[in-house]
């Protein structure tokens, strides 16, 4: 028989739906809270994926299921999904919760709104406006500009963008057919984001010129000149050159008040990568590390990394008071961005961005912020730097453990050499068997779902471990029992 709506009613049930939040959100407290931050539970619970797909039930079917089935499935979801805020993953450079952050992400979702206008976001359009200013004051800013981004690759091709407008503003109408040949520069070790928004913005990935590093992972500022000049005797125009403080691998920083000096003598955009190394400027003691920063063009950064405000929350900080982030992106939506409106419509920042739509990701970090105050976050980023020199004192005295180089940030790269290869490293075959180590190690640690740490080769060394310490919820028993897993699953090879 033919359905008939009831246009009187609508047609979703309000209390329905709220009893089933409620009970979701039991499950979730449960499952992902109190189990997934347990030392005592599994970091994850892995299933091959036609395994998993036929546990998860995914097809999409014609009828809608009861209550408790979905609750069921929720409950499916939370089980076998990896828990990021366990204190033994250490796979990514996101971890940890924080209870503030996560009120904040759940208010966000629950109000649905786009940060575009100010006539539907505005308390966010104001509080975006106020932690950008905070960030920058970071920075070393008195004013600037700024926007939340989709992630920090999204903040670094932005920051392309923006420097290849400032240069050419005819290629905002004219395109790539009104350009000469451009070139920027970064490292060998800086995040693949930057060939990617190369690739995107039609520069192309061969005009990446990529500039020499020393050991620890810096870029060199003399070479960065060398290849400057090399580039203009070649015809090339040099726009920009991105640097990174705190490098994916290494957490290398490269030294941005030497780079500056290249880039003012060169009238070059410098853009600092720093989505991983940005939170030492809350730190009095490890900000050095950054030091040169405010004669930067434009700052990358990521709190959803190192200050876990959680998925996702990425910045791009600017210097730029001319308004440029808006002439270089805005498109003028008449629909969206009236200029007669009964407010000030300097409050419709959503046409500085290339998103219509755009999440609200203000609220999460400032609600944190609000909570633990610049000092609580302070804390947090000098105890990190405090676990990684624990975990390298142990390593350092334990058999099997060698280290990369001594950390510079809180990535600790170090080979588990096992009892098999010690003292062999002259063999021929010394460097193909210890390749084969750490991924084994990781396969055996998800099998069992112990702890999670990620792995690489980096230019001629091959596979090594990278762990990353930062999460507020780590303790030295975690630190311990990593080293103790490591061994215990890698002994036998």
């Amino acid at each position: 028989s033919c359905h008939v709506l009831d246009l009187n009613e609508p047609i979703i049930d309000h209390a329905e739906g709220q009893l089933f939040l409620n009970e979701a959100f039991k499950i979730l407290m449960e499952e992902v809270l109190c189990k997934g931050t347990d030392a005592k539970q599994k970091v994850c619970r892995y299933e091959e994926p036609e395994v998993l797909a036929k546990i998860l039930d995914l097809e999409l079917r014609e009828a809608g299921e009861p209550h408790e089935k979905l609750l069921q499935r929720v409950r499916d979801v939370a089980t076998y999904s990896v828990k990021t805020c366990h204190p033994r993953f250490f796979n990514q450079q996101f971890s940890g919760v924080d209870y503030h952050s996560l009120a904040g992400r759940f208010l966000s979702e629950s109000l649905n709104t786009n940060l575009f206008t100010y006539e539907v976001a505005p308390v966010f359009v104001l509080m975006e406006n106020e932690v950008l200013r905070a960030l920058r004051f970071l920075v070393g800013w008195t004013e600037g500009d700024g926007l939340f981004c989709p992630g920090g690759s999204t903040s670094n091709m932005f920051a392309m963008n923006l420097a290849r407008y400032q240069l050419y503003p005819d290629v905002k109408t004219k395109g790539l057919w009104s350009l000469p040949q451009l070139v920027l520069f970064t490292s060998p070790e800086s995040h693949y984001s930057v060939k990617k928004g190369a690739a995107f913005l039609g520069i192309g990935t061969d005009n990446v010129i990529l500039v020499d590093v020393d050991d620890g992972g810096h870029m060199i500022p003399e070479d960065l000149e060398e290849k400057i000049k090399s580039a203009i005797a070649q015809g090339a125009v040099p726009f920009l050159v991105s640097c990174t403080s705190g490098t994916t691998v290494q957490g290398a920083f490269d030294p941005l008040d030497r780079i500056a000096d290249v880039c003012e003598k060169h009238n070059l955009w410098m853009h600092v990568d720093a989505a991983w190394g940005g939170s030492v400027l809350f730190s009095k003691q490890h900000r050095h590390l950054m030091k040169g920063v405010e004669r930067a063009n434009s700052v990358a950064w990521n709190p959803h990394k190192m200050l876990t405000a959680g998925l996702q929350c990425s910045v791009l900080l600017l210097q730029d008071t001319t308004n440029l982030l808006k002439k270089c992106h805005s498109a003028h939506a008449s629909y969206l961005f009236q200029q007669d409106k009964f407010y000030d419509v300097d409050l419709d920042i959503g046409d500085k961005s290339l998103q219509c739509s755009r999440k609200v990701d203000c609220l999460k970090l400032w609600l944190m912020w609000k909570a633990v105050g610049s000092s609580g976050l302070a804390e947090r980023v000098n105890k990190a730097f405090s676990n990684v020199r624990y975990l390298t004192e142990k390593m350092k005295k334990t058999e099997g453990f060698k280290i990369l180089n001594e950390p510079e940030f809180v990535n600790l790269c170090f080979w588990y050499i096992p009892p098999s290869l010690r003292g062999k490293e002259l063999n021929e075959d010394y460097q193909d068997r210890l390749a084969k180590v750490a991924p084994v190690i990781k396969e055996r640690m998800m099998r069992q779902g112990s702890m999670m740490v990620g792995y690489q080769p980096l230019g001629n060394k091959v596979n090594f471990f990278r762990v990353t310490v930062f999460s507020p919820l780590v303790s030295t028993k975690d630190l311990d029992f990593f080293l103790d897993e490591i061994e215990r699953l890698g002994r036998d090879l």
